[in-house]
């Protein structure tokens, strides 16, 4: 992760951004989400250094495709981004009373299968950074079922608190990502909801096939459900076209492979997390952050090739 930049400097970024902000949060949120698709669609247009990298990781994902093809999912990856920050600005409109309007549940049976097995040892969330991810823990609560997520601080402490807000308004846990361990086998034995998203390099990590290139992941996740036996459910946010409705999807639960050595099982347990991720990404390609370095960190001997 990058360094944490001052305050001054995270006012001024955060400055930047608040006429769009501002404009965003006086329109009705049907409509803020239409004028974010468009502004993400401006931003595909003019972000040179960052599209770079989408197109790279989408011509490791999809070597089949046109460049055209890749273009396509990619300006749609970043009018999601629009959506999601029309939604963001919103967030504090939500409640109870309305939050059906706007999330709903995918998979039911998933979720009350894992419940079952969880026998009140708590329950992993497999996640990712993947469709309006900010409204999975949010929409979540708002249902009643409060969440703990693991999550790496944003560079700017001061964007990072106003996520955090977010996060944790209706009795969410916001855990850091750097000594999540022990916080979150607590948070398990208290039969809690911990979630964990997947998808983002980790320089620590083990090298588990993504797209068919090794790809640098946190071996976390594997480490927790050993040890505690909690069943890992895979739950990703799903928009409906390019409506303001979500479902939180949920996947059958992850059998948990405890046979051989030890490091071998986590791995086998990480690959087939990242897989589950991997299939969500080609089942809605433009939900997923295809501007995050995800194979970043090479195996011993590999170049870089950001």
């Amino acid at each position: 992760m990058a360094r944490q930049i001052g305050r001054v400097r995270g006012w001024l970024e955060v400055s930047a951004l608040a006429v769009p902000w501002s404009v965003l949060r006086m329109l009705p949120l049907e409509r803020a989400v239409r004028v974010g698709a468009l502004l993400g669609g401006i931003a595909a247009a003019v972000d040179y250094a960052n599209r770079s990298i989408g197109l790279r990781n989408l011509e490791i994902a999809f070597p089949e495709l046109t460049r055209e093809a890749r273009l396509t999912i990619l300006r749609d990856a970043y009018r999601n981004y629009g959506r999601m920050a029309a939604e963001w600005v919103h967030a504090f409109a939500l409640k109870p009373t309305n939050i059906d309007r706007y999330v709903g549940y995918a998979g039911r049976e998933h979720w009350d299968d894992a419940i079952q097995r969880s026998d009140g040892r708590g329950i992993l969330t497999l996640t990712g950074h993947f469709g309006n991810f900010e409204l999975l823990s949010i929409g979540h609560a708002l249902h009643g079922n409060r969440v703990a997520l693991i999550q790496r601080p944003n560079r700017n402490p001061v964007l990072d608190a106003a996520v955090t807000a977010r996060r944790e308004r209706f009795g969410n846990r916001a855990i850091p990502r750097r000594g999540a361990g022990l916080t979150a086998l607590r948070l398990l034995r208290e039969n809690w909801m911990v979630a964990v998203p997947l998808d983002l390099d980790n320089r620590q990590g083990v090298f588990v096939d993504f797209f068919g290139l090794k790809a640098a992941t946190s071996p976390a996740l594997a480490r927790i459900a050993m040890a505690t036996g909690a069943p890992v459910l895979p739950a990703f946010m799903v928009r409906s076209g390019t409506s303001t409705h979500h479902s939180i999807t949920c996947l059958p639960v992850i059998e948990l492979v405890r046979e051989g050595p030890r490091e071998e099982a986590v791995l086998e347990n990480t690959r087939r997390y990242t897989a589950v991720i991997e299939s969500m990404i080609r089942r809605h390609p433009d939900h997923w952050n295809w501007i995050h370095r995800r194979w970043k960190t090479r195996p011993p001997g590999e170049a870089r090739f950001y």
